[in-house]
This record gives structure tokens, C-alpha cells and sequence, in this order.
């Protein structure tokens, strides 16, 4: 299988790069980055120094691309994909975007969160890349629209709940998120640097933050309703991970055991959502280089309200993990094909 990456220099980039040197049959015919065209790519990343593909590989411009990859990973700034992505669909590649282009179903909605699509004849094409619930279309897709982070982490925690129509939602849906600094890519902004992130913790983008669309969008197809969302991301002084509490009420009350239940059968056969035992509350550590979402649950008697506890890695399961089990579904292989590393702990 050969699969291309436009945009490598990012950090999704380089995890692509390192998941994908674990995949078996699987060549990188090409790395593209713009800015950085001409460096050999274990010169801009010392890291995958030895790689005997890696190696041979020097990154390039994203120009005449036509037949060089099965598959095409766009690891590029919002606003990108969508100039890019007619013509590699053209070319008969099969693309996995992991920017927002693609992410919401209408050009009307991405204008108000974004900016004007370039593309909109792919929006009702592409697939939304969550495997647990679109594995069947993801499987037939030519365009895939890999989630965003905090919308992964919420939407799984979710799922079970809105599917079986087991949410009070007359109510807003409350989730609290943080992330590790990496959510916010490797372009130097000055409330990421080291003095401003370490020892300190934070909310940005309080109010209308731009996965709040997505995450609404794929709650109300699950409760086949309109969901209302309280989303509040935060910046932990961490490089990787995020962690979401979200707050729901009950149509009915449901005890542990049912509650617990209901996770289990839904994510019975999906290898990547782990159901962490009765009383444990999931650590970012837990999942740390790893595809996995562990999940915990915690009813509140004072307040009727249950907690559940959703950890994924952001860059991994938030990203280029994500992207990689879209691929092995794209291409009829094992699900986990280059995903079966354990957590990176300590």
C-alpha cells in the first residue's frame, strides 16, 4: 500500500510518520511540507533517524502528486483540504483529511465557523471518520473527514447514552475539557510558550470555540434531536492529552450496573473504547501514545447528575491514530493494523 502525507512538518504529521513505521506493507511514497521543501525529512525530524524508508525520503512541495499514493493523508491548517482534495479524488487517490474542511455538512455552517468553502460538492460526500459509528461508510469512502480532538473525546462519551434516547435533553449537556499543549499545533503562538504554559492552567476560547459545531452537529444526529451543548476547552501544561468530564441528567434513573451495561454492549466488537472498572476515574497517562478512549462513570445522588470521564491522547486517538484506523477500514485490514502499541507510561 503506498499513502502520501501533505502537510508532514506539523506534529500530526510526525505522528502519522511514527505509527505508520509500525504498520506492515505499507510504503510512504511521499512527505510534502511547503515551507520546508528540499529537507530531507530526518534532518527536519532526527527522531525517525534509521527508518530505512524514512531515510531516502525528502520533503517536497504538494504539486503533481497524480498516482503517486492509494491514499493520501492531508495533515494541513483549516482551509487548506479543500483546495487540495478535487483534484486528489480526480487523480483516483482516496484521502483521509485531518483538518476541519470537511467536518460539518454545510457550507453555510463552515462559513459561520470558518470561512467560505472551496468545495462544497464534497461536503455531503465525506464521511465523518469515527469508526465505532460510521465504520460501514467509512469502509466505502473516498473522502474522509478524520474528527477533532475535544469532539472524539465527547462524542464517544456520549454515544451509547443519545443512541438509545437515555438523555434529559431538556437540559444542556455540559463538557469540560482540557488539553496538552500539542492541541494547539507547532506554530509558535506566545500563550504557548514554555513560561506561559508551565505552572499554569487555563480556559481559552470560553465561548465559541470552533469544535463546538461538530460536536453539536454529531450529538443530534446520535439523539436524532437537536442536542445543546456548554463546551469549555481548557490548556493543560502537558504535551499530550485530554481529558473531558461531562455532565448529563437522566430521562430515567438508571443504576450502575445498567448504566455500565449499556457502555459495554454498545462498544462490544470497537477494540479502541475501554470500559475502565466501577470507580476508577481514567488518567491522561492511561492512553498516552496510544488509539484508545477509556471511559469512567460516576452517578451523584445530591444532584442526579452523572460524571462521565473520557481520556484520549490528542494527538493519537485525536488525530493521526484516528487516521491511521480510518485507513485500515478504507482498506479492509484489521482495524488495529500499527495501532497495538501500549500506553506510554511514565
Amino acid at each position: 500500500m503506498r499513502v502520501g502525507i501533505i502537510g508532514a512538518s506539523g506534529y500530526t504529521g510526525l505522528e502519522l510518520l511514527r505509527l505508520l513505521a509500525l504498520r506492515p506493507q505499507t510504503e510512504v511514497a511521499f512527505v510534502t511540507s511547503r515551507q520546508d521543501a528540499g529537507t530531507p525529512l530526518t534532518t527536519f525530524f532526527p527522531s525517525l533517524a534509521g527508518h530505512p524508508q524514512y531515510d531516502r525520503l525528502i520533503m517536497e512541495k504538494p504539486d503533481n502528486l497524480s498516482g503517486r499514493a492509494d491514499f493520501i493523508f492531508l495533515a494541513t491548517q483549516h482551509g487548506v483540504a479543500m483546495n487540495l482534495a478535487p483534484a486528489l479524488l480526480e487523480s483516483g487517490a482516496r484521502v483521509i483529511d485531518l483538518s476541519a474542511d470537511f467536518r460539518l455538512k454545510t457550507a453555510e455552517l463552515f462559513q459561520t465557523w470558518y470561512e467560505e468553502h472551496k468545495a462544497p460538492q464534497l461536503l455531503g460526500e465525506a464521511v465523518y471518520g469515527l469508526p465505532e459509528l460510521y465504520r460501514e461508510r467509512i469502509a466505502r469512502a473516498r473522502l474522509v473527514a478524520n474528527p477533532g480532538c475535544y469532539p472524539t473525546s465527547i462524542i464517544l462519551a456520549l454515544a451509547p447514552l443519545l443512541r438509545h434516547g437515555l438523555v434529559d435533553l431538556s437540559r444542556p449537556i455540559i463538557a469540560d475539557s482540557k488539553s496538552g499543549v500539542t492541541g494547539a499545533g507547532r506554530t509558535l503562538a506566545r500563550g504557548n510558550t514554555f513560561c506561559e504554559v508551565q505552572e499554569n492552567f487555563k480556559a481559552y476560547k470560553v465561548v465559541g470555540h470552533r469544535h463546538t459545531p461538530e460536536i453539536v452537529q454529531e450529538l443530534s444526529i446520535l439523539a436524532d434531536e437537536p442536542v445543546s451543548l456548554s463546551f469549555t476547552p481548557h490548556l493543560l501544561p502537558i504535551n499530550r492529552g485530554i481529558l473531558s468530564t461531562i455532565y448529563i441528567s437522566l430521562r430515567e434513573p438508571l443504576g450502575v450496573p445498567a448504566f455500565r451495561a449499556i457502555y459495554r454492549d454498545f462498544y462490544i466488537n470497537d477494540p479502541y473504547v475501554r470500559i475502565r472498572p466501577e470507580g476508577y476515574a481514567p488518567e491522561t497517562a492511561d492512553v498516552r501514545g496510544t488509539n484508545f478512549c477509556d471511559l469512567g462513570f460516576f452517578p451523584e445522588s445530591s444532584t442526579g447528575l452523572w460524571k462521565i470521564i473520557s481520556v484520549i491522547d490528542n494527538i493519537c486517538r485525536g488525530a493521526s491514530g484516528q487516521a491511521i484506523a480510518n485507513l485500515n477500514v478504507m482498506a479492509n485490514c484489521p482495524e488495529d493494523m500499527g495501532l497495538t502499541g501500549m500506553s506510554l507510561r511514565p
